[in-house]
């Protein structure tokens, strides 16, 4: 017998990560302070703050919803070519389908918060204020603790059976177990509005994490041929 190496058929996994991050980070510039006064109020802000963001800065509201909407993509296809590959690789471990589940999830909430956030941008929308309120707060939960908790059932799911497999560097696999405690602890915000820091702490990491995922999850196989 003769070994050989199999090759997992599939595009390349940095590809959809790198796209992930950067159309991510992209849609948060024209919010944030980078692009401007008023910048893009939280939760706990009052809704005359709200109000007087959505009045003033529309334009940027709607080119943050377009780029996150398109980076929702990316993360499923990540997340599909990701558990393809732990498949492919010999996993069969439950944690595959609950990253598949989560990883689906994440970005299935994802769209739909950019598409409340577009919704958000129409003309009079800022007048209505109570209109406005609830799609904020809607659109808040679907991409704040919505989006947490599942990008930690992804991070969970393929972060365990690729440590255990030694599949991934050992930092890989502890940022990834870290990341997934917070985001399932996000969860707690809905509650504990103090405890909004879990959210960006699975988010932020989570582009280091899903990049390393990338570039070091085994896209080959020793297999034995005649």
């Amino acid at each position: 017998m003769t070994p050989t190496t199999d090759r997992h058929q599939g595009p390349p996994l940095w590809l959809p990560a790198v796209m992930y991050v950067l159309l991510f980070l992209a849609g948060l510039y024209p919010v944030t302070i980078f692009g401007g006064r008023p910048f893009y109020p939280g939760p706990e802000q009052p809704l005359d703050v709200m109000v007087e963001f959505f009045r003033l800065r529309s334009s940027g509201v709607l080119l943050c919803a377009f780029l996150q909407f398109g980076a929702a993509i990316p993360l499923a296809l990540f997340t599909a070519t990701a558990v393809s590959r732990l498949r492919f690789l010999g996993v069969r471990a439950a944690g595959a389908e609950i990253a598949l589940f989560g990883g689906f999830a994440a970005s299935i909430l994802m769209l739909a918060s950019s598409s409340i956030l577009w919704v958000m941008t129409f003309p009079g929308m800022a007048q209505n204020r109570d209109v406005l309120h609830a799609l904020y707060r809607l659109s808040f939960a679907l991409g704040g603790p919505g989006f947490s908790v599942p990008f930690g059932l992804l991070a969970a799911g393929l972060t365990i059976p690729a440590l255990l497999y030694r599949f991934i560097p050992k930092w890989v696999g502890i940022l990834g177990i870290i990341i997934a405690i917070a985001g399932e602890l996000s969860w707690i915000q809905i509650v504990v509005p103090k405890a909004i820091p879990l959210i960006p702490l699975t988010r932020f990491p989570g582009f280091v994490w899903i990049i390393a995922v990338a570039l070091t999850l085994p896209k080959t196989r020793r297999a034995q041929a005649a």
